[in-house]
């Protein structure tokens, strides 16, 4: 008689593998990260959310994550940011890393739609594209793409496994400001990937796919705190483009997510079931052509 223990199967409809992050503003810490982001944006989107995490045992996650499966590794340090808004748009200080994320972290029990592969200080693992076989490949390299100095100064750098990774995914979130706004760099990219969208914060974003180029305007709103909004913007992309297979339609939806994202502060930006409908019901009206403006969504 066989005693194997038999562990239950997890299934996901989105994991989202990177930091969590001390954000520190006036003295004082939120806690951020592209996984705290996008894992709030999926919950709120009704998927089944699972992370792939680490940082040092006294940060707690309860309250942040709370419905997410997470699975946790221990640091001595959790990745910490400075972030440092400016006419000329952000600068960051890093203070501590938390471990790297590999392949052999990932629970062999995981079986996932969406893997959202989101590196804040380069803490992911490229073979971890690998692991998931046909599940649906998502990627915001930010973290790939910026380096340090001994004091703690980021600054942007060449994203090193560009070919591979670009290959690899099904889509691709960047903001203009990862790649320095050099629009060549964009059309390099773009015609090595099978979708590439690059965010333009309060101008919206341009979707690359196919040979084509289209840019989706974001609504007009106060802007408080822009902090996270990318990532938001990536989470509702990466969701609305799995369910629908249609990459415009995708932008218009992440663009109103993410616009009402910057009217409050932190991670109270991810949105509300008040918004995810009034954005779906934008959408519905567009489709039904009582919109005027086909790719400006109202921010409501």
């Amino acid at each position: 008689m066989c005693h194997c223990q038999v562990t239950a199967m997890v299934e996901l409809d989105y994991l989202v593998i990177g930091h969590v992050t001390r954000d520190l503003v006036d003295g004082a810490f939120t806690i951020g990260g592209t996984v705290s982001y996008a894992a709030r944006t999926a919950r709120a989107l009704g998927c089944r959310v699972g992370a792939i995490t680490s940082a040092s045992p006294d940060l707690d996650l309860s309250e942040v994550l709370d419905g997410v499966v997470i699975t946790r590794f221990p640091a001595t340090a959790t990745t910490t940011f400075r972030n440092i808004y400016t006419a000329d748009g952000r600068r960051q200080m890093l203070h501590g890393v938390a471990e790297r994320l590999v392949p052999a972290m990932v629970p062999p029990n995981w079986r996932t739609t969406i893997v959202h592969l989101g590196p804040v200080a380069r803490e992911c693992d490229p073979a971890l594209t690998d692991v998931f076989g046909d599940a649906f490949i998502g990627l915001t390299p930010q973290g790939w793409m910026r380096r340090w100095d001994s004091a703690g100064h980021v600054n942007p750098c060449r994203w090193e496994m560009a070919d591979e990774l670009l290959a690899r995914a099904d889509a691709v979130v960047l903001s203009e400001e990862d790649v320095l706004r050099d629009e060549s760099l964009v059309a390099q990219y773009a015609a090595q990937t099978r979708l590439l969208v690059v965010t333009r914060a309060a101008a919206g974003c341009t979707v690359y796919t196919a040979g084509q180029a289209r840019h989706f305007p974001a609504p007009t709103v106060h802007e408080v705190d822009p902090t996270g909004a990318g990532d938001i913007f990536a989470a509702a992309f990466f969701v609305w483009l799995q369910r629908t297979g249609d990459p415009w339609t995708a932008a218009r939806f992440a663009n109103c997510i993410a616009a009402r994202s910057v009217t409050r502060v932190g991670l109270a930006g991810t949105p509300s079931p008040e918004e995810i409908a009034h954005c779906r019901q934008a959408l519905e009206a567009m489709r039904s052509g009582v919109s005027q403006d086909a790719d400006h969504l109202r921010a409501g």
